[in-house]
């Protein structure tokens, strides 16, 4: 199953993250015999649901390209195949299928935590340092899950761009927590591109965009944006 362009865009994930679309409520959703509860939203009479959710539910993978994101999601047997299979080690680059899995749920909790911040800040609602903290956490112990997953050359290597990427996810939400208790986020919150247009905030963006193309093809790859 490949979905393309439509809400499922490449735009539309990174305002997800920048401009803090967050999914408020939940649904149970089965794909391919296989239950759990996913993040979703109602509008205009349908049922949007988040597409990364999604694919960590079917076992499925995400393609990010300039034109969209490719969902691909495999037959039931595919999926219980995929579950047990370890697939050998090609060369130094390549990524194993437990880590890649470990990398994109962090990358949903980075996301996830960024458009929380992101949502408030631009709404001019004050940030408790310790709600903030319970975002990190959970950022946190998905880096030690992926850390964990790491086998591989490419694993590792890899492994070193998701943690500088958590890094800077935890700088600019830190910045964000400190200019909100000093009252200092008018010119985010009077301008609806000002906290996107922001350098750091652009430079998580390109990283966690690379990010996702890398974990979905398998295969290690190196960018600047996340160094």
């Amino acid at each position: 199953m490949r979905l393309t362009h439509g809400w499922v865009s490449a735009r539309l994930f990174v305002l997800l993250f920048t401009s803090a679309l967050a999914f408020g409520q939940s649904t149970m959703l089965s794909v391919n015999g296989k239950s759990g509860q996913v993040p979703a939203i109602q509008k205009g009479g349908r049922t949007y649901i988040d597409v990364e959710a999604l694919a960590r539910l079917a076992n499925g993978s995400l393609s990010f390209s300039d034109n969209g994101i490719a969902l691909t999601i495999p037959s039931s047997s595919a999926s219980a195949s995929a579950a047990t299979e370890v697939p050998a080690a090609t060369d130094d680059s390549s990524l194993s299928r437990g880590f890649m899995k470990a990398g994109i749920e962090e990358m949903a909790l980075l996301r996830e935590w960024g458009a929380a911040v992101a949502y408030a800040i631009q709404n001019g609602y004050p940030i408790q340092p310790a709600w903030a903290a319970n975002y990190q956490q959970k950022a946190a112990q998905g880096a030690s899950m992926a850390a964990v997953a790491a086998t591989t050359a490419g694993d590792k290597n890899a492994l070193q761009l998701l943690t500088n990427e958590y890094h800077g996810v935890r700088d600019w939400s830190n910045r964000l927590v400190e200019a909100s208790k000093n009252m200092n986020t008018a010119k985010y919150s009077m301008s609806p591109g000002a906290l996107r247009d922001d350098p750091q905030s652009q430079k998580l963006i390109a990283c966690w965009q690379f990010l996702g193309s890398m974990l979905s093809s398998g295969s290690f790859q190196d960018d600047g944006s996340c160094h």
